[in-house]
């Protein structure tokens, strides 16, 4: 079944310039499951963009039974940021604010157009959420560029019982974070694009775009009477395609062909994928992942490899000085407060003061503040 394809004009732009969001859509509007896949968030993040284009070639030729939604470029405003020839696409320039924070909350406006409306039966308070989420949406005019960006894009997805956000790190395994409500539910989708490890958080922090869709729901059944059951309508995760540098064409239609299959199997696209693999993720709480800074500038040396198990106190970098006075003292070792998975490493080998270096993920929440998730 062919898509449709549209551009829907970005607000606020400045006079003389037009940007617009690409959208592609099959299926029949309304029609249940219905699923929402974007790439390019961050716009600097280029795996996603040649996997959702991937996908979409799939899902020309396929019968669909739901609905099915893919914006490929999801950032047009941080495409277009390019500094002396380099893509900046993470944070906005002008204020410098991170491209996947500040999605609009509705739990409260959602709660009161709701209140004294729920009943016994889930499939209709799911129904009368969704009507209510459109509505607080639409009460909640955007202000200015971001604002409005931020604002179209959930009009897009809210709705959708998946949302999958495209994303890669620097370097990286395959991950995905989702909710804690949503797992194991999404063991299907781990398991299908053979993640190596899910991390998993209700309140990441920062308002990312996934949990803007999902984390509405188990926030929303904490608030109200369980006899008014509220399930997790929307699992959505932030997809990790591996690290900058991976953008293949194999690599592409690997994951392309198994988020179709993902799709499949969740009734959105016809036809039986057989059974999901068995998921062999580690599976880990945000919280405790050990992300390794470096506590002086200087040049990076890796000393453990993306994919390896440490222990905790181990060796997993150094920051040499190159132009230390006493050669002998100029390695600095970073080591690991927690055993775990390597997953994640600066792609940099220079770094700053407080830079990331590596990431390690651990069974076990460790002692920290603010968000869980870096900027």
């Amino acid at each position: 079944m062919a898509g449709r394809f549209c551009t829907l004009p970005l607000p606020f732009e400045s006079p003389g310039t037009v940007r617009t969001l690409a959208v592609r859509r099959y299926g029949l509007p309304g029609a249940r499951p219905k699923a929402y896949i974007q790439a390019g968030l961050h716009a600097d993040e280029i795996p996603g963009m040649l996997v959702a284009h991937t996908l979409a070639t799939l899902l020309e030729q396929a019968s669909i039974s739901g609905e099915v939604v893919v914006v490929p470029v999801a950032n047009p405003i941080g495409l277009d940021q390019r500094v002396h020839g380099t893509l900046l696409g993470r944070h906005t320039l002008d204020r410098g604010a991170n491209f996947n924070r500040g999605f609009a909350g509705l739990d409260d406006a959602v709660a009161t157009r709701v209140a004294g409306r729920l009943g016994a039966d889930a499939a209709a308070n799911v129904a009368l959420i969704r009507e209510a989420q459109a509505a607080a949406l639409a009460g909640t005019p955007p202000r200015d560029a971001p604002e409005g960006w931020r604002h179209l894009l959930l009009s897009l997805a809210l709705d959708a019982d998946i949302v999958l956000d495209l994303h890669c790190d620097q370097e990286s395994l395959l991950h995905l974070y989702t909710g804690h409500s949503l797992w194991p539910a999404a063991t299907d989708l781990a398991g299908w694009l053979g993640c190596r490890l899910v991390l998993l958080s209700d309140d990441s922090g920062g308002a990312p775009f996934d949990e803007a869709c999902s984390a509405l729901w188990w926030r929303l059944a904490a608030r109200f009477d369980p006899a008014l059951p509220i399930p997790p309508a929307c699992l959505a995760a932030t997809v990790e395609l591996r690290g900058r540098r991976d953008v293949d064409p194999e690599l592409a239609a690997a994951d392309a062909g198994a988020l179709f299959r993902f799709l499949q199997g969740r009734g959105v696209v016809a036809g039986s994928p057989g059974p999901a693999p068995v998921c062999p993720a580690q599976v880990s709480p945000l919280a405790g992942v050990d992300r390794v800074t470096a506590p002086r500038a200087g040049v990076v040396c890796h000393r453990v490899g993306l994919g390896r198990l440490v222990t905790a106190g181990q060796v997993v970098a150094e920051i040499v000085d190159p132009v230390a006075a006493d050669p002998a003292a100029a390695r600095t070792p970073l080591v690991t407060r927690t055993a775990g998975l390597v997953w994640a490493r600066a792609v940099a080998r220079f770094a700053q003061a407080g830079d990331p270096v590596v990431s390690i993920a651990g069974p076990e929440a460790l002692p920290r503040t603010g968000s869980l998730l870096t900027d």
